[in-house]
């Protein structure tokens, strides 16, 4: 398996977990905000789409210039379906990457520069990760359930133990 393909095969496990995740957003909770600074529940379900759309932009075109990503659904299903959507879009972006392509380097929005190889390791993947767990809390918040991603979470466990 080749370094792009194994990238591939991790971001759509990933990707899997995250539209399950985007599942469980209670509905007519989108616009929840347990923090008045800081992004609501669908604003943080959005952004995980719009970095799949923002970094597989920036790997293809080796820029930090590309067009926008679409603007925010207004209900949870939309939020969902839109990541989907987006999600295969982005991965056609990366498909048409050749190995060479992921050693080539541009300027990064610190100035320094960055690989593509790099681009979709971290900020693509880690930074998905990173949000991931942010909404499966603030679903939590919301009075939701988060679907599990990576075991079970307590609703799984025996009745009245929490894991």
């Amino acid at each position: 398996m080749s370094e792009l393909d194994d990238l591939i095969t991790l971001w759509e496990r990933e990707a899997g977990l995250t539209s399950n995740l985007l599942r469980s957003i209670p509905p007519g909770q989108i616009d929840f905000r347990p923090d008045p600074n800081g992004r609501s529940l669908g604003e943080l379900a959005w952004h995980l789409a719009e970095l799949e759309w923002i970094f597989s932009t920036m790997a293809q075109q080796r820029s930090l210039q590309g067009p926008p990503p679409p603007a925010q659904p207004k209900t949870a299903e939309e939020i969902a379906s839109g990541y989907d959507r987006i999600h295969h879009e982005s991965l056609e972006r990366v498909r048409t990457l050749t190995p060479e392509q992921l050693g080539l380097e541009f300027p990064f929005v610190t100035g320094e520069p960055i690989s593509v190889r790099s681009i979709l390791r971290f900020p693509l993947l880690h930074h998905l990760i990173h949000h991931r767990g942010q909404l499966m809390m603030m679903i939590r918040l919301a009075n939701g359930v988060p679907s599990r991603v990576y075991g079970p979470n307590r609703e799984d466990s025996t009745p009245g133990v929490r894991s």
